[in-house]
């Protein structure tokens, strides 16, 4: 029987251990699940037909045992009616069906064996299927939560960065603004400069009182008087 050959390998098989030593367990779990389904419903076929088995071998045995407990009464009836020879006769064949009862012990023995290590290997499995179901809810919202928290944290880290990229282009628009600034600066004391050198050329570029005064007495002179 395949299924009993991996008997002690199901029975030692330890789920919990298993999956915390996975380095992915939320992929894990769905495997084990998976496989320990598998062997459960094998398990389960295989249980039914082992213990049918047994039910079989206890009636053989139980048959063996009533036949032997028959020859042993009419032994003992045979020996109080003083029949001693039909006694002899009558534990002969006790003892032939004896060998019988022993053969079918040795039977029976071996399939309730089987069918208690099949019952051993369902109950284990059924135990592995429920821990792993409970467990497989409880991993895949762990791996939920840490999933949305990686997103918050990528998000965190995308904000961090666009805020540090907005301070450096203040610090840009800062800097071109104290340039503006000091251009404008330069250009109001050009001005300013360049309006004292209109206003001193306006002063000294004006009529000359004194060429106007000649003129006059110039023309005086021409006309006599």
């Amino acid at each position: 029987m395949s299924i009993l050959s991996r008997f002690s390998d199901i029975i030692s098989a330890n789920v919990n251990a298993l999956l915390d030593k996975a380095e992915d367990p939320a992929k894990m779990i769905d495997q084990y699940l998976l496989k320990a389904k598998e062997d459960l419903a094998e398990v389960k076929q295989e249980t039914a037909g082992v213990m049918a088995e047994e039910a079989r071998c206890k009636r053989l045995m139980d048959d063996a045992q009533a036949q032997v407990d028959k020859y042993d009464d009419l032994a003992k009836k045979a020996l109080k009616a003083g029949n001693e020879g039909d006694a002899r006769q009558l534990i002969a064949r006790k003892q032939e069906l004896e060998k019988n009862l022993i053969n079918a012990t040795n039977t029976y023995t071996a399939a309730k064996a089987n069918a208690d290590k099949m019952r051993q290997m369902y109950e284990k499995l059924s135990q592995d299927v429920a821990t792993l179901q409970a467990r497989r809810s409880n991993i895949k919202a762990t791996v939920a939560v840490a999933k949305t928290q990686e997103r918050i944290n990528d998000a965190t880290a995308s904000a961090e960065s666009a805020r540090g990229s907005l301070a450096a282009f203040d610090r840009m628009e800062e800097k071109a603004q104290a340039m503006l600034d000091r251009a404008n600066a330069e250009a109001e004391l050009n001005g300013a400069v360049e309006s004292a050198v209109i206003t001193l050329e306006e002063k000294y570029s004006g009529p000359n009182e004194s060429s106007v005064d000649d003129e006059l007495a110039r023309m005086k002179a021409e006309l006599g008087l």
